[in-house]
Parts: structure tokens; sequence; C-alpha cells
């Protein structure tokens, strides 16, 4: 899905929710699909991936062709500096967060 695909895709479902054909609830679930779709398109070969853990990493999701590699995309958004960790914790100082895919 190009870029102009997705902000048609996500007017269409603003415009539904605008017109009462759609709840909020609904509407979101289809505006963050868009976007999930688009990021994982424009990223090319990667998996969805979300941090669960100790702020400010929880919740964040990247678009990332490993866990390793999406742990390391979630250090960079949270400005978290490289701990110890094994293929499923990072740690650094109080902050600590598995990945999950999404």
């Amino acid at each position: 899905m190009d870029r102009i695909s997705a902000i048609r895709n996500i007017e269409d479902a603003i415009r539904s929710f605008e017109d009462g054909e759609r709840d909020l609830s609904e509407t979101e679930r289809r505006v963050a699909s868009i976007l999930r779709t688009y990021a994982t398109e424009f990223d090319g070969d990667g998996d969805v991936f979300r941090a669960v853990g100790d702020p400010p990493a929880d919740g964040t999701v990247v678009v990332a062709p490993s866990k390793p590699a999406a742990r390391e995309r979630v250090r960079e958004r949270a400005s978290i500096r490289s701990g110890a960790d094994d293929d499923r914790i990072a740690q650094d100082g109080d902050c600590s967060f598995e990945i999950e895919r999404v």
C-alpha cells in the first residue's frame, strides 16, 4: 500500500465514523490496521513488534526484520542505552522489556 492509498483508506474510515456507520472503537481498529499495513510494506521485509515492560519502552511498536532488530529499534525510540540482554529481555538500569510479535 502506498502513502496515497493509506491516506484515502484512513479518510474513508473517518468518513464512516462521521456518517455513523462505525463507532470510535471500530474506526480506531481500522485506522491502526491501515497504518500497520502501510508500515510493514513501507519498511519492506519486516514484522510488527511491541515492547512490553517498563516505561519508557512499554507499548512502543516498531517494524523490524527480527526480534533483536526490534529490540534495538525500541531502545532507539525510547532513548534507552544498550544493556545486558538475552534473546528475550533487554535491561538498562530500571528499564526492562520483552519483545512480542503483534
